[in-house]
């Protein structure tokens, strides 16, 4: 139940900043936050996170999107299903993920297009702008992979 709990606060904060981004900021424009690093800029991007495949001139990229969203999102709650009695590194990742992926999904779903607006940069170095679903994402990635590569020490990993 946490893992869902989990999910759900991702949706929402999610959901919640893209309300505020598109409620006040204009779209295409920008608020500086930390001048020459760091700044807030409505942007909707009709790829995956960081903007893949937004370029992508196929009228199939949006179903596609929405297709291995849709696939992710049953294989991650058919794993937290199957370990709901357990509460670790394993299940976190899986929830922040799953989160991210409803939070993008929701996006996808109801206009084509995802709610950018975090956007970091120096100097004419630039990292694509992302949202609070892509950093759930991409957090819950890490510390699976993060989980990969600590050594076993305990009965979950003999299958308990």
């Amino acid at each position: 139940m946490r893992h869902f709990l989990i999910a759900l606060t991702v949706f929402i904060l999610d959901r919640l900043t893209k309300w505020l981004v598109i409620r006040h900021i204009v779209l295409d424009d920008n608020v500086p936050v930390i001048p020459g690093f760091f700044r807030l800029t409505h942007l909707e991007n009709p790829g995956a996170a960081f903007s893949l495949f937004a370029d992508s001139p196929s009228a199939l990229r949006t179903g596609l999107l929405i297709a291995v969203s849709v696939t992710a999102l049953a294989v991650v709650a058919l794993l937290l299903w199957f370990r709901r009695h357990a509460f670790n590194l394993t299940t976190v990742a899986l929830a922040l993920i799953m989160g991210g992926a409803l939070g993008n999904l929701w996006d996808r779903l109801s206009d084509g297009k995802v709610t950018d607006f975090l956007d970091f940069y120096i100097g004419a170095h630039h990292w694509p702008p992302f949202n609070l679903a892509d950093s759930a994402i991409v957090i819950g990635a890490l510390l699976l992979m993060l989980r990969m590569l600590r050594p076993e020490k305990h009965a979950e990993a003999a299958g308990r």
